[in-house]
């Protein structure tokens, strides 16, 4: 029997981590099943809406107790990655270093790093992605063997989205529909904060919709703040499909993440929050192209401010033809294919 390419993917989900590296590696595994052969995940997951995308398109799912560098991390990856025939194996993920790295290879599998900083000291791989648009910029000190895959023609989306026809053509009058999604987790609770500005705006034509992550501690509130907006609010948490949702929207506020990639793809105008330090050159690439309106991090932003940013958005007609043109430059859904073609070819 000949047995197909095997990708073993090694990234998690935690209030402390986020979510957004295990959505992105869950967009390259989607890919893989569709070109090339079978997945298994390796994760520490705690979100049970995750760790069923996961069982959706993985063959099996490895469940982990704690993360590098607790050695119980180490110690059963390596048991996963020495029973199966990985063809690779992918890491995503700030927490994995490169000592970590170098054990993968010493295994002598071949491995594909998800990155967005450059911020190890050396990259034990045989391709480094970075999908950002400021990776052309960075430095990456590795062997003469590695491959660099930099830019946003490797940016990974979902199937849900890929299978959608992004919005084309004019945009007329203000604005209506407004999405608000601010990560997996949003400790500081700014969704809240989003929704009280809301409440200001001078419009009663607009509606919001509030998308609740599956690590946010905060759900309770934000529905009872929902139940007594005088605007229609309405919140989904877990979203099964984030693509329906974003088709629904006209204008979007946003974390500076992945999902700014997605919204782009998607052509639609968006406010972007800086919610770590990660998504710093995210937001500031997206920004200078014209993609996105920055509003900086979310600890300077006050209710009034972002009221402002949003009435002037909605409102702008101008504004948001551009970015909606600039975001569909800038994301053409093919990235995964692209990925998989450079593994394969490798």
């Amino acid at each position: 029997m000949i047995m197909e390419p095997l990708l073993t993917i090694r990234a998690d989900a935690t209030p402390d981590i986020g979510t957004g590296h295990l959505m992105r590696t869950l967009a390259l595994a989607h890919a893989w099943r569709e070109q090339a052969g079978d997945v298994i995940f390796v994760s520490c997951c705690r979100s049970r809406g995750l760790h069923g995308r996961m069982a959706a398109v993985a063959r099996k799912v490895v469940d982990l107790d704690q993360v590098h560098p607790d050695p119980g991390d180490w110690k059963k990856t390596a048991r996963v990655l020495g029973a199966e025939p990985a063809a690779w194996v992918v890491v995503d993920g700030y927490h994995f270093d490169g000592g970590y790295h170098k054990n993968i290879r010493a295994l002598g599998k071949r491995l594909l790093v998800i990155d967005d900083m450059a911020h190890l000291d050396h990259y034990e791989a045989d391709i480094v992605l970075n999908q950002n648009i400021d990776a052309a910029g960075r430095t990456y000190a590795t062997a003469a063997f590695t491959r660099l895959l930099l830019g946003t023609r490797y940016i990974l989306l979902r199937p849900e989205f890929v299978a959608r026809i992004p919005r084309q053509g004019s945009i007329t009058g203000p604005a209506r529909r407004l999405l608000v999604t601010l990560g997996g987790a949003d400790s500081d609770n700014v969704t809240l904060t989003v929704m009280r500005a809301l409440e200001t705006i001078n419009s009663n034509a607009l509606e919001a919709l509030i998308v609740v992550g599956s690590a946010n501690p905060h759900h309770r509130q934000i529905r009872d703040a929902a139940g007594r907006s005088r605007l229609p609010m309405r919140v989904v948490e877990n979203a099964p499909d984030m693509a329906e949702l974003m088709a629904w929207a006209d204008v979007a506020v946003s974390a500076g993440g992945s999902t700014c990639w997605e919204l782009a793809y998607m052509g639609v105008p968006t406010l972007a929050i800086t919610m770590a330090e990660n998504q710093l050159a995210v937001v500031e690439g997206l920004a200078r192209t014209g993609a996105i309106v920055k509003l900086g991090w979310h600890h300077d932003l006050s209710a009034a401010e972002l009221a402002q940013a949003i009435q002037d958005l909605v409102s702008d007609v101008a504004a948001r033809t551009r970015m909606q043109g600039c975001g569909r430059t800038l994301v053409d859904g093919m990235g995964a294919k692209r990925v998989i073609k450079e593994m394969m070819a490798a």
